[in-house]
């Protein structure tokens, strides 16, 4: 089974995405949060998005724990990985963001009600659903039925 690393991992969303993906994925977490000391042994420490060095931090913790694709749901996070995308590639490592030169395009939703359908796509396909998008986008969103318009998902 593929390794999903997920940011914000002691986020209540972040916790929503790890049932769904539960069946496809094995999840790992990941928080530049404070984690209780109790809980500390179930999430990675990470660097915040705007530290210079995030991107090669979760690069190394990437390969050291075998990760297939990495899920930030942190917006300083989606930026910086947008930006380091190719280098995480050249390791097989999937960053879910879309690319940086298509980030101004997107609408945002953060934290969105538990019942709203969120979903990860690749290039346009579902990893998590069986769906193909018109487009193809990239990342944690949100579709509109008609499926023009994308809405991408932050804590």
């Amino acid at each position: 089974m593929q390794k999903i690393l997920i940011t914000y991992g002691t986020r209540p969303l972040a916790q929503r995405l790890a049932k769904q993906f539960s069946d496809k994925f094995e999840v790992v977490f990941a928080s530049s949060e404070e984690v209780p000391s109790f809980l500390q042994a179930n999430y990675l420490k990470i660097p915040t998005g705007v530290n210079p060095t995030y991107a090669h931090e979760l690069l190394k913790l990437s390969l050291d724990k075998q990760i297939d694709y990495i899920l930030p749901l942190g917006e300083s996070e989606i930026n910086s990985l947008a930006e380091s995308k190719l280098l995480f590639e050249e390791y097989d490592i999937i960053p879910l963001v879309p690319n940086l030169s298509d980030l101004p395009v997107y609408f945002t939703i953060e934290n969105p009600p538990s019942q709203a359908e969120i979903h990860i796509y690749l290039q346009g396909k579902g990893l998590d659903v069986e769906q193909k998008l018109h487009l193809p986008a990239t990342g944690l969103l949100m579709v509109s039925d008609d499926q023009e318009e994308l809405a991408l998902v932050t804590i």
